[in-house]
């Protein structure tokens, strides 16, 4: 599971990271809690998982201003 943090563009972030498929990497939303954005993902690297996700946000007009952390999630 990672987490991606942002009081922000929730919506957007829910929709852009449920999108994605590498082949190895898909993201499914799984709860929010305060700011805090919860996702399963189909890989074990969460590190990898993270950094795919903060680069995906990145890479978006509304993202590459957008303050959020993004990190792996160790329940």
């Amino acid at each position: 599971m990672i987490e991606i943090s942002s009081p922000t563009q929730q919506d957007r972030i829910i929709d852009l990271l449920t999108a994605i498929d590498t082949g190895d990497v898909t993201f499914t939303f799984k709860e929010k809690k305060g700011i805090s954005l919860y996702f399963d993902t189909t890989t074990d690297d969460l590190e990898q998982a993270a950094k795919i996700a903060k680069r995906a946000i990145k890479a978006e007009p509304w993202g590459s201003i957008l303050y959020f952390r993004s990190v792996p999630h160790h329940q």
